[in-house]
């Protein structure tokens, strides 16, 4: 049963249909193969209990809030700040990608947002400054994973939802992890550029005073980020509340910078929307697919195997580790953390893991999906911001930064309280 499932996921995922469709399609061969379930009943229930959730209605709101901040101009400007403060190291620019997709991803929630917004600004950078290509698409795509990590992050929302685990404890728990990321990421540029000096480009000089005064240009991300998190801390406000709150701030700002107009809100509104519904269409089906597997006895099945290994906890971790890389092969990365979550949470809590902590390995594991091939998102979203050039560069690029994604999962496995000291702080 357990290996009937598998083949045919990946079967429909391998010819091309789109994730949410090829879970609700799995669950519907499922059933009649193993089940009798009145199937049309089961899947409007599963449907309005997936969606229903009041947490899940912060989704489209942090992506509304990274819509009005990307078409609001704030993004090249962050950019130029960051390029001004880190092209000294190493690595020029590159540091900068890294370090406006980190403030980026404190807006924004999403990896894509965050990798194809520094990916536009950035791009032209490459040949007018002399970037080794790859290594520099690899900076952009690495640097935007951030965005499901440090929060406000949208799949932390998720995984708070799937496990019942506290959402505020979860930000709390990824605000370390996300800034040692983003560390370990210049890690990896400085080592190649001091190996390969030729890679590093041309080096963007400048005064202290224009460095001082571009700081204007970082207090927009700054501000809403404080605003997002620390209303939620300040116990003034839930997730949600904090989005909306989040969305209101950046209104403000737009109107601000005078770029808040109806051309621009109506664009924000409608990717917002496709974002949205993209996002609650694979939540719905990935729902409908874990009852179905449920009713067909395939979870608990699938929690006896596991189980029935009986291994140690540190060696059910390294398994958990393997599992997430191979499946992140084949896999988008939202519909592997809502297929996946439900069944794997229970059996590494069981073990003695912390949930919150869990869910910060997890997203980590999640981010290195996102970059590696032949289904990693944000490769496919910095190869569609280029005019020209192969695939190969942007997956070559990016492999260094995926050692360091590995890195990040042993660091946590070692040093618990990179994730835990916040939440047991402020909790």
């Amino acid at each position: 049963m357990i290996a009937v499932a598998l083949i045919l996921l990946l079967v429909l995922i391998g010819i091309s249909i789109p994730v949410a469709a090829a879970l609700g399609v799995l669950g519907l061969v499922l059933d009649p193969l193993y089940s009798a379930l009145p199937l049309t009943r089961a899947m409007g229930e599963m449907a309005w209990s997936s969606s229903n959730e009041f947490l899940l209605v912060a989704i489209p709101l942090f992506i509304l809030l990274g819509e009005i901040l990307l078409r609001s101009g704030f993004a090249q400007r962050m950019y130029d700040a960051m390029a001004l403060w880190l092209s000294w190291l190493p690595g020029g620019l590159m540091h900068a990608n890294i370090g406006a997709s980190t403030l980026f991803s404190a807006t924004s929630g999403s990896s894509v947002a965050t990798a194809a917004t520094v990916g536009t600004v950035a791009l032209p950078q490459i040949r007018r400054r002399g970037y080794h290509e790859p290594l520099f698409l690899g900076s952009i795509a690495a640097g935007g994973t951030l965005g499901i990590l440090i929060p406000p992050s949208i799949n932390l929302v998720i995984y708070g939802v799937l496990t019942n685990t506290s959402v505020p404890k979860l930000y709390l728990a990824g605000i370390i992890p996300g800034v040692l990321m983003a560390l370990l990421f210049m890690a990896v540029i400085v080592g190649a550029c001091l190996l390969r000096p030729g890679w590093g480009g041309q080096r963007i000089s400048a005064s202290w005073g224009q460095r001082i005064r571009s700081l204007v240009h970082l207090l927009p991300p700054l501000g809403i980020f404080l605003l997002v998190v620390g209303s939620i801390y300040a116990g003034l406000a839930t997730p949600t509340e904090a989005a909306a709150l989040g969305v209101a701030g950046a209104l403000l700002l737009a109107a601000l910078s005078g770029r808040l107009s109806l051309a621009m809100l109506r664009e924000a509104s409608e990717n917002t929307m496709r974002a949205t519904a993209m996002i609650m269409l694979i939540v719905i089906a990935a729902a409908f697919l874990n009852f179905i597997m449920s009713a067909i006895g395939l979870t608990t099945a699938l929690t006896d195997a596991i189980t029935g290994l009986g291994l140690s906890p540190m060696w059910m971790l390294l398994a958990l580790v393997l599992f997430y890389i191979v499946l992140g092969c084949f896999m988008e990365t939202l519909s592997m953390m809502i297929t996946t979550v439900p069944i794997v949470a229970p059996v590494m809590m069981a073990l003695g893991f912390d949930p919150v902590w869990l869910g910060i390995v997890i997203i980590v594991l999640v981010e290195t999906a996102l970059i590696t091939p032949p289904v990693g998102l944000n490769l496919f979203v910095v190869q569609s911001l280029r005019p020209e050039g192969s695939m190969q560069a942007v997956i070559y690029g990016a492999l260094p930064f995926v050692l360091a994604l590995f890195a990040m999962v042993a660091l946590l496995a070692l040093f618990p309280q990179m994730a835990l000291w916040l939440p047991t702080l402020f909790g």
